[in-house]
């Protein structure tokens, strides 16, 4: 099965590499996905407990429960599958970015995008669309400047759904 994913993932990852592409993308992808690094994420939930009142201070919270469990779980999947980056793993796929280590799978981007998304959904739902359109950009990027599979991308926003929702779960009053 893992081989016919992979197989699956490697000529998806092959026909977007090969797609023309507009000479804006690059820069733009460097920036989302610039936007999905982690300092953020803490900056903005600080300035949003500030500013939001319980409801903010609660953010907060199932922020931090929810990060406590994905990035453990996150680094423990990553050094345990050891997947090699595409552009590390594949001819003709170039990486736009210094990737921050050499393994994959699960995208670390992805999966802290989509769990901020969760929590921003939960308490501002008329964020929702915004707040997961914003982080599916943030995965897409990651496959755009070929560091990352687009099975990655799926497997990180699955962690953070996953995380964001146990936050929830286990900071409701």
């Amino acid at each position: 099965m893992w081989q016919t994913l992979d197989s699956l993932d490697r000529g998806l990852m092959t026909r977007l590499q090969a797609m023309p592409a507009p000479h804006y993308w690059r820069p733009a992808a460097r920036w989302v996905s610039l936007s999905g690094d982690g300092a953020g994420y803490l900056l903005m939930a600080l300035l949003l407990a500030e500013a939001g009142g319980m409801r903010g201070q609660q953010f907060l919270l199932a922020g931090l429960v929810a990060y406590a469990l994905e990035l453990p779980l996150y680094w423990l999947l990553k050094n345990t599958l050891k997947r090699a980056r595409p552009c590390h793993n594949m001819g003709g796929v170039v990486a736009a970015v210094d990737p921050h280590d050499k393994f994959s799978l699960p995208s670390g981007h992805s999966a802290a995008a989509f769990l901020f998304a969760t929590l921003l959904a939960w308490y501002w739902p008329p964020l929702a669309v915004l707040a997961y359109g914003w982080a599916a950009l943030v995965g897409l990027s990651r496959v755009l400047l070929g560091v990352h599979y687009p099975g990655d991308i799926v497997a990180g926003a699955t962690l953070g759904l996953w995380a964001g929702h146990l936050g929830l779960y286990w900071t409701q009053f």
